[in-house]
């Protein structure tokens, strides 16, 4: 799969559910919740313990329409691992020259993380195939917008401060998809296994997705 390809099914999941975890096996159960409730990109961050294992066992059983990938990826021997277990994208928090060509080197999407103009540019300049924008809670849609001003066409997906009720602004301001964390499905509901919680939730990201792009 092309990496237009894979940032196509990103972008028509809307909001990739950003998942950190107590264990491996509390992932993999919440990602089938978040899949059931109808967030279909989920993102198995490196905070979560044997991340890999966790991508491993989602990829075996993942529907098509399912889009997996690994975050918080800091290291090339990451990045490497969580590709060889089935990720279809790698999101990194932040980004140096060395992490850029190991993410890279892996063929996968990549999909770095920056926050100024400046950092964007670099990260583009260093071959990112979309641009994580984090925190997003510091600047929310507005910085979005006024960022993609003078670069309306680099494909962003910010991460931090999204919530249900503002996705459609995140979308107004000219996210391809948004990042969800702790408001879509946080480490507490996860070692709570407040499995219906979740997927009320995931139900309602899903839907303010659905009805911000009409």
């Amino acid at each position: 799969m092309t990496h237009t390809e894979t940032l196509s099914r990103l972008s028509k999941a809307g909001v990739v559910a950003v998942l950190r975890a107590p264990s491996a096996d509390g992932a993999v159960h919440a990602a089938e919740v978040l899949v059931a409730g109808g967030v279909t990109a989920i993102e198995i961050t490196y905070s979560t313990p044997n991340a890999a294992d966790a991508i491993a066992t989602l990829a075996q059983s993942k529907r098509p329409d399912v889009v997996l990938g690994a975050g918080t990826v800091m290291s090339g021997a990451q990045a490497a691992a969580a590709v060889s277990a089935g990720a279809e994208f790698v999101v990194t928090p932040g980004t140096t020259p060395p992490l850029a060509r190991a993410v890279l080197d892996t063929g996968t999407t990549a999909i770095f993380g920056a926050f100024t103009p400046s950092e964007v540019m670099t990260v583009l300049d260093l071959g990112a195939h979309a641009v994580k924008v984090f925190p997003g809670s510091v600047g929310g849609p507005g910085y979005l917008k006024a960022l993609r001003g003078p670069m309306p066409d680099v494909p962003i997906m910010p991460t931090g401060g999204v919530k249900a009720d503002n996705v459609g602004e995140w979308f107004a301001a000219g996210a391809i998809c948004v990042g969800a964390g702790g408001e879509l499905c946080s480490a507490r509901l996860i070692t709570d296994e407040d499995w219906d919680e979740i997927e009320r939730r995931a139900g309602e990201f899903a839907a303010a997705v659905a009805s911000a792009r009409g």
